[in-house]
């Protein structure tokens, strides 16, 4: 059975603003929700394609596309097209490292920021999985994992770290879709999870650090012995 490679999702823009800007968004936000580490093949985007779904000329695509190259998202390969950008397991792997100094630094700074409304969201995210397992309802509780995540770097109040894990994010989402159901990770998940929204709740400030490096660390540690594919 052929494998199927994921297609970009983009809608028609609006004539309202400028086209390449709203181009360069379609497109960023449309890669940053692709499962790119799901299969196997490269993602090629076709610009005539692009160029139809979007509803523009080809100009401001390839105007877009530019700005994506150098943000690194995208990369052209001279008579073969553009790719989106996918990294090697090590490459992975250090990506995760840098993440977990930058989300565990968030949850310290959260514990000490984040308002008490603003953590119990936290909870509010895995409302339905109660009682249930994680891996019953896979798609919605990989959402809610990527969701989480998200959400501690916001609470940290920081923008330089929110900033510093923009581009990191688009890699960390895919990773972690593409092994949350991998060796019983969805169950394992959901308990570090609450384990996590505890220790801010309590304003344990190196409880909540520790947990959340900790958690993250095991993801490295999972990509290293099970992502073979990524090689």
């Amino acid at each position: 059975m052929d494998e199927v490679v994921p297609k970009l999702t983009v809608k028609p823009l609006s004539t309202s603003l400028s086209f390449r800007s709203q181009a360069y968004e379609s497109l960023k936000r449309a890669i940053t929700q692709m499962d790119i580490y799901s299969h196997r093949g490269e993602v090629r985007l076709d610009e005539r394609q692009l160029s139809q779904d979007l509803g523009v000329s080809r100009t401001p695509i390839r105007e877009a596309m530019s700005l994506l190259e150098q943000e690194g998202f995208v990369r052209t390969e001279a008579r073969r097209g553009i790719f989106v950008v996918r990294k090697t397991k090590a490459e992975i792997i250090e990506m995760i490292y840098a993440w977990a100094a930058l989300e565990s630094m968030a949850a310290r700074l959260a514990t000490q920021r984040a308002s008490e409304e603003a953590i119990a969201s936290l909870r509010a995210l895995f409302t339905g999985f109660e009682g249930s397992h994680p891996r019953e309802h896979m798609d919605e509780y990989s959402e809610a994992n990527v969701d989480f995540h998200q959400a501690i770097i916001r609470l940290s109040g920081c923008q330089m770290i929110d900033d510093m894990t923009k581009n990191l994010f688009i890699h960390m989402r895919a990773i972690r879709q593409a092994t949350i159901s991998q060796d019983n990770r969805a169950d394992r998940s959901m308990a570090d999870h609450l384990s996590i929204i505890e220790a801010l709740e309590r304003r344990e400030t190196e409880r909540a650090e520790e947990l959340v490096r900790r958690h993250t660390l095991d993801l490295a540690a999972h990509v290293e012995r099970y992502c073979t594919y990524l090689e």
